[in-house]
């Protein structure tokens, strides 16, 4: 790319942009009458246009079929999780019978250790990311609880490398073999939610199946913004919510992946329901259970057809767009806000925190302010840039392919350097 710090090299930039149009597609929030510059899709992606005729459809189904819905509607409600697991699975660079929506993220990362986390003799502990998102903090705690362990013994937590606010891959390769006879689950987020960092999902769980340990990604940050191959890379289990880069609304449904050489693991400790019982034998309504092959049959309850709708809606303008094509152009996206920040950290005191190697960063670019942070914050929202505020004193920015435009960025830019 040729840049510089002007108007005109962003113009010129969306311009030879082939996906510039897709932001056509969605509701973008205005600000003294003009579209903002949303770089939230890190929390919650917005809304696509399209979201609101597949609702639409399905309470009118709702409304002229009423139970019979299950069986009549246009996408009967009975297998609508179905019409979502091809296209989520090429998201996640997995097979159909390895992907399954249901629940939430949260919940399903427990549902997924109940089955992964089996700890025995000394192999009991759990090995995760310092500063991991809470939510998987307390969720990896409660585990070990439920299991009578301690926490401050049973969870290795891996520290950022010295002088670096970041962990390095090999560190994590090392703390992983340094401790291979008391690990029993390695449970890392794929993207950290606080520097943006990329972790090497492909070599942590090539090490972990060397060492014959279980090994789970939270993908919360990772589905719809990286390049995933779930499948290929022979991991375990994953799970993501699809309300941040996969735009399918606040709470919206997750999604769980369980790789196939657990399809038709039966003797596999799981929590059960009646939705992950053999299709053909649901409605018969016998006491004894029967899994579902494939990820599937980790599912428990009937599928939350509203919230899988406004999800379908999305993974339609993913289908369309291209996975790969959108993970260019945010590489692209990335590499320009970094050029334009290099014009201003110095003088607004920033530090990016988020790693430089492409292979360890995604859209989001994380900034520590070192002085008057919130300050800098507010001057950006009341100029109509939408960032992210984390504790203490980080912006996250995450320029989203399928919305933002490279003039976006760049206003984010003017913002910064003539308004603060």
């Amino acid at each position: 790319m040729n840049l510089n710090y002007k108007s005109e090299s962003a113009h010129a930039l969306d311009a030879s942009d082939s996906l510039t149009h897709f932001r056509k597609k969605f509701h973008i929030p205005r600000h003294n009458n003009q579209e903002v510059a949303y770089f939230c899709g890190n929390s919650l992606g917005l809304q696509p246009k399209a979201v609101k005729d597949y609702l639409f459809q399905e309470l009118e189904d709702w409304q002229n079929h009423g139970v019979e819905g299950h069986f009549l509607a246009k996408n009967p409600w009975v297998s609508y999780h179905e019409i979502l697991t091809e296209k989520a699975a090429r998201i996640v660079g997995a097979k159909p019978l390895e992907v399954v929506m249901m629940n939430q993220l949260t919940a399903n990362l427990h549902f997924m250790m109940v089955s992964f986390y089996r700890p025995q003799g000394k192999k009991y502990k759990i090995l995760t990311e310092a500063k991991a998102f809470p939510s998987d903090q307390y969720a990896v705690e409660s585990q070990v609880k439920f299991h009578g362990y301690n926490p401050d013994d049973a969870i290795i937590e891996i520290q950022p490398d010295a002088g670096t606010n970041y962990i390095s891959n090999q560190k994590i390769l090392d703390t992983i073999n340094t401790h291979k006879d008391e690990i029993a689950l390695v449970f890392i987020g794929g993207v950290n939610y606080y520097t943006g960092q990329v972790f090497d999902m492909q070599k942590i769980a090539a090490c972990c199946n060397e060492n014959n340990i279980a090994v789970g990604f939270d993908l919360a940050h990772a589905a719809g913004n990286i390049e995933l191959k779930l499948h290929d890379w022979n991991v375990d289990f994953a799970a993501w919510c699809t309300y941040k880069y996969l735009n399918s609304g606040p709470g919206s449904v997750g999604g769980v992946f369980v790789h196939e050489k657990h399809a038709n693991n039966f003797d596999l400790p799981r929590f059960t329901g009646w939705w992950g019982h053999d299709k053909a034998m649901r409605f018969k309504m016998d006491k004894t259970f029967i899994p579902i092959a494939g990820a599937e049959g980790w599912q428990l309850s009937n599928a939350p057809v509203l919230s899988m709708a406004a999800h379908n809606a999305a993974l339609d303008i993913f289908d369309e767009a291209g996975i790969d094509n959108l993970i260019i152009k945010s590489k692209k996206l990335h590499q320009y806000l970094r050029f334009l920040m290099a014009d201003v950290i110095a003088e607004k005191q920033i530090e990016i925190l988020t790693p430089d190697s492409k292979n360890e960063h995604g859209c989001q670019l994380s900034m520590f302010a070192k002085k008057d942070g919130k300050k800098l914050f507010d001057i950006l929202t009341n100029n109509g840039v939408i960032a992210d505020w984390r504790e203490p004193n980080v912006i996250r920015i995450a320029p989203v392919p399928l919305y933002n435009s490279f003039y976006d960025v760049w206003r984010l830019y003017d913002v910064l350097k003539n308004k603060s």
